[in-house]
């Protein structure tokens, strides 16, 4: 295949500017062909056809001659002795600042381990959210090497860029609305990733093509002199799936190819907007509407600026046919997205923010998550999930628009209409009705949200929404309440060693602090509320050469801190002024007898001591301690229960559930269904009592119930292992 000439590059730049410095792309084309020299591609071909071809994308979208030249020049710095230094002196700032963004995007190796992978899409994020522009070069070279994967002869290899090409070039691309890039790349990738499945759905539709390619003529002429007729100017035509598009469809929806109603779908092109609703009405009143089917973009444009109006007809011969109708203009946009805004302006030729608003504010919602902190795992999970989603709009009562993935909760609004008011959020009206935080949002809803202070977040939070951004911020949330409460404890503990020790507070633990290599008390406190910090390292470090006589442990009937003071240590063991949690796989209550399980960097976990989680320490008697509940236990504050139930399957079975727990004095908070019968649930209900005694009363009622079969208290081994783990 002959790689194109600078001539052939500059020809095709002059259709849509004009003005373009042909030197400078003669200059940076030559360049570039010098310093990649002999190298070759392993498909044999020349290597600096590379950039030529990553240059004609780019050029096809009709980018800025920087963009292009940053195409020809992407490589160099790379895989040849070029500098940037050089480059900046060549080709100007500009230039070379863009070549360098797109080098350090292709120093990182996306696949690898999945932490490495999340600290990479970090590293790239950033990189891309500095100028948009590296992110456009960076998916033009991804592409061309798409379209060259098959001359890589090693499958694993083959099959991890296309991995990487799915999971972050396609989505971004998506997200910045090139849509013509996402598709090639998204069925480019499937086509290495599932060859059966690729081979299967191009030979049907082929098929298809051949038997119904007469039909699409017909319904397309007939649209268009209807239109025609109306006095509107339109273009017409018959629009085919995309194979990946295919297999997402048969594989979200589980149909086979044979009930896919839309494989093709036909776009009307009108001049101006309100032609689109005048087409839209000549449509609904020639064929019949599917109400469910109907979407306007126009009105409510989707993030990345793409307007069409969506709708699907039933046609005379009981066919579902799928329209988009739109400009010129939104055509265009739907298919290159923020490239679709580059436009002479103020005497040159650069992207008009006035028409297509700032590009880097479609990236914004992911460098949100990366502000939120937390590990590499948790950024790269949210940033997926930030990226995949389809969309739903909804309105603040003062008619702001927010849109969220498909599925999105009340509790995913609060948080995208701001973080703070995500985390102060205690209740929301939906439409004008008070609602779960849980439910789901459709289209045009008006949501409010109550907010009631800052608080810690609600067990249970974080599965209650899907977006990245919320779950991000929810972690960050649980992750400085749980570091207040440590640097509390840890404060406790520390003053009441000093004043133990006769010990003056701030001038005793300088010394200390900078013998363990710690920026401050507040670092101190912490790791000490964590028990990563343990008594006796604290006490080496104020007195150093100590004797070790056994303070690095409390006394007998010592309280253990924590917020309800629910604890005794009972004998010797670790340092209990640390963090405590109550175990969710056995739900410990006041009365029960009870054993706390030290784990670094976490506290206690409080068991009762017939929980089958204990068996696993059996040999770690060192980090056992031996407890008691308080006689303020059960007083200070109610406790979680959980049941296990079976449960008829019969009408107003629940109901009588509830009423004989309302009546028994709890209350209940969660209810599961983890098995079904025709006949019976199995379920677990979470109930606040006040003890084990108060349960044990609990669950004896419900025994009494006629829709109740068996009713016991829940242990980790008579609930299902993925319950069990839940929030543990």
């Amino acid at each position: 295949m002959r790689i194109p000439e600078a001539e052939d590059l500059i020809a095709r730049i002059r259709a849509y500017n004009p003005a373009v410095d042909a030197a400078q792309i003669t200059k940076a084309y030559a360049y570039a062909r010098e310093k990649h020299g002999d190298q070759l591609r392993a498909s044999g071909e020349p290597y600096y056809g590379h950039p030529v071809n990553v240059a004609l994308i780019l050029i096809g979208l009709k980018l800025d001659p920087a963009s292009i030249i940053t195409a020809l020049l992407h490589d160099t710095v790379e895989d040849t002795d070029a500098t940037l230094e050089e480059l900046t002196e060549k080709f100007g700032e500009e230039v070379a600042q863009l070549v360098d963004g797109v080098t350090k995007l292709g120093q990182l190796e996306l696949i690898s381990e999945r932490t490495q992978q999340g600290e990479n899409l970090q590293k790239f994020v950033l990189a891309i959210t500095k100028d948009v522009r590296v992110l456009l070069v960076k998916l033009a070279d991804r592409l061309h090497n798409m379209r060259t994967l098959n001359f890589i002869s090693k499958k694993e290899k083959r099959e991890r860029i296309a991995r990487e090409t799915a999971d972050i070039y396609a989505p971004l691309a998506r997200r910045i609305g090139i849509q013509k890039i996402c598709a090639d790349l998204e069925d480019l990738s499937f086509r290495h990733l599932n060859p059966p499945a690729w081979v299967s759905i191009t030979r049907r539709l082929k098929t298809q093509r051949e038997s119904t390619s007469a039909q699409v003529a017909q319904v397309s002429q007939t649209i268009s002199e209807r239109v025609m007729a109306a006095g509107i100017e339109a273009r017409v035509f018959g629009r085919e799936k995309r194979p990946f598009s295919i297999w997402r469809k048969l594989e979200k929806q589980a149909i086979t190819f044979d009930e896919l109603a839309d494989v093709y779908a036909f776009r009307v092109i009108v001049d101006r907007p309100e032609d689109c609703y005048r087409v839209l009405g000549l449509i609904h009143s020639s064929w019949r509407c599917v109400p469910e089917r109907f979407r306007d973009f126009i009105s409510v444009p989707k993030p990345n600026h793409y307007q069409s109006l969506h709708t699907t007809v039933i046609s005379k011969d009981n066919v579902r046919l799928e329209l988009q109708i739109r400009t010129e203009e939104m055509d265009r946009i739907a298919d290159e997205g923020v490239a679709a805004h580059w436009r002479y302006k103020q005497g040159g030729y650069a992207y008009d923010s006035a028409v297509g608003g700032d590009p880097l504010e479609l990236l914004k919602p992911l460098l949100d998550i990366l502000e939120f902190g937390g590990d590499p795992d948790d950024f790269l999970e949210h940033a997926k999930l930030e990226m995949f989603q389809d969309q739903v709009f909804a309105f603040t009562p003062k008619g702001r628009l927010i849109s969220l993935p498909a599925g999105a909760t009340a509790l995913d609004f609060a948080y995208a209409v701001h973080t703070a008011i995500g985390d102060e959020c205690v209740g929301v009206t939906i439409n004008g009705r008070a609602r779960p935080l849980r439910t789901a949002l459709n289209n045009g809803d008006s949501v409010e949200i109550i907010r009631g202070g800052v608080q810690e977040p609600p067990h249970g939070w974080e599965g209650m929404v899907i977006t990245g951004r919320a779950r991000s911020a929810i972690r960050r949330h649980i992750r400085e309440v749980e570091r207040q409460e440590f640097e509390k404890l840890g404060f406790a503990f520390v003053e009441r060693l000093l004043i133990r020790e006769n010990l003056k507070g701030k001038v005793a633990l300088k010394s200390a602090i900078k013998r363990l290599g710690l920026k401050n008390t507040v670092e101190l406190y912490i790791q000490v509320g964590r028990g990563v910090l343990r008594t006796d390292k604290l006490m080496d470090a104020l007195f150093p050469g100590r004797k070790d006589e056994g303070t690095d442990t409390m006394p007998q009937n010592e309280l253990i801190s924590d917020k309800t003071a629910h604890f005794y240590v009972r004998g010797k063991g670790l340092d209990p002024h640390m963090a405590v949690h109550l175990g969710r796989c056995c739900t410990p209550l006041p009365g029960d007898r009870i054993l706390g399980v030290f784990e670094p960097g976490i506290g206690v976990n409080v068991h009762t001591i017939d929980c089958e989680r204990l068996e696993k320490h059996e040999d770690d008697e060192d980090n056992l301690i031996d407890l008691i509940w308080t006689p303020q236990a059960g007083k200070t504050s109610a406790s979680i229960g959980r049941i296990l139930a079976t449960v008829v399957h019969q009408p107003g079975a629940l109901a009588e559930i509830a009423d004989v727990v309302g009546r028994s004095m709890g209350n209940i908070m969660d209810v599961r269904s983890l098995t079904r019968t025709p006949g019976f649930f199995e379920m677990y209900f979470d109930v606040e009592v006040v003890d084990a005694k108060h349960l044990s009363h609990i669950v004896t009622a419900m025994r009494a119930c006629n829709s109740i079969v068996e009713a016991k208290r829940a242990r980790a081994g008579n609930v299902t292992e993925d319950l069990s783990n839940e929030h543990q």
